[in-house]
């Protein structure tokens, strides 16, 4: 078999559907990934729905070559049953992940495949690890575990740093759903890859158990967790600690400039989370972001 039926099928079908999404942007607002939408209006479809339209020809082209390409690797070992499931397990799983990332901004929207491609990419990395990779138009290759790596550590500071206009946490999700759906189906390859699973699932799972105990860490430039994460996050600098001593209460700086005192660092700071808690992080200015680093940095 030189091709796989059902990337064959999923590609035509998402050539029709992103074709309507881009001439019609009525059909486009109904069926993309809307947060609000989602979660206010029980829009669930647009979970698996937006995963059929994209955004532009380039968009689409990219995501149907890397479906093409990877697509007859996984098919061939799963069957085509078990590969159209294990696709739109990774499509819903891409999009659950995206969601609760995104879940406190209201107006967010997405569309695209990638993260059901991204499933079935990281189901190959898995079941080969030490095969040959390499990108269109470039002459270079190198072992697929290392592009999983390389992928898995992007996608981790893309969705940490915001980088670009690309739904990371998409592609985190479906890479995670198509490596758990690949060990349930093969076992066997836990034992004999063993080293590529941890190498990619472990850094995953502690950074979505990092941002899932510890919410600053996608609220605050430059941080991981190191410094507040034992801190009320309504109130990040009360320590939790009850056995210091009180310390003595700092006087407030002076009224006498411009008659306005300048806010104490700690109101700034709860000011700043709580603008990013209402509008998302996007709704702070360059200004704002540096300022948050270093009240962060000097408190």
């Amino acid at each position: 078999m030189s091709e796989s039926i059902v990337s064959t099928a999923v590609m035509i079908f998402t050539l029709l559907v992103s074709y309507q999404g881009i001439r019609d942007s009525l059909y486009f607002d109904k069926y993309n990934f809307h947060v609000d939408a989602i979660l206010i209006d029980r829009q669930w479809y647009r979970l698996i729905s937006s995963g059929f339209l994209h955004g532009g020809w380039f968009h689409l082209v990219f995501n149907m070559v890397a479906l093409l390409s990877f697509g007859v690797v996984a098919e061939l070992h799963f069957g085509i049953p078990m590969f159209a499931l294990m696709y739109f397990v990774c499509m819903a799983g891409g999009s659950l992940l995206s969601l609760y990332i995104h879940r406190n901004h209201g107006d967010y929207r997405a569309v695209g495949a990638s993260g059901a491609i991204s499933g079935v990419i990281f189901s190959t990395v898995i079941l080969y690890p030490e095969s040959s990779m390499g990108f269109i138009l470039l002459p270079i290759s190198f072992p697929a575990w290392v592009f999983g790596l390389a992928f898995t550590i992007f996608s981790i500071f893309g969705i940490k740093k915001q980088i670009g206009n690309i739904g990371h946490a998409a592609h985190l999700g479906g890479a995670i759903t198509g490596i758990i759906f690949t060990v349930f189906y093969s076992p066997s390859v836990v034992i004999q890859n063993w080293w590529i699973v941890i190498l990619l699932f472990v850094p995953s799972v502690l950074f979505l158990y990092l941002i899932a105990t510890n919410p600053n860490t996608l609220l605050m430039e430059d941080y991981w967790g190191e410094a507040l994460s034992k801190r009320n996050f309504n109130n990040p600098f009360q320590s939790s600690n009850t056995n210091k001593a009180p310390q003595k209460k700092q006087r407030q700086p002076s009224r006498k400039i411009a008659g306005i005192a300048p806010k104490p660092k700690e109101e700034e700071l709860n000011d700043l989370l709580d603008k990013i808690s209402r509008s998302g992080v996007n709704s702070l200015s360059a200004k704002e972001r540096k300022r948050l680093s270093e009240l962060r940095d000097e408190l």
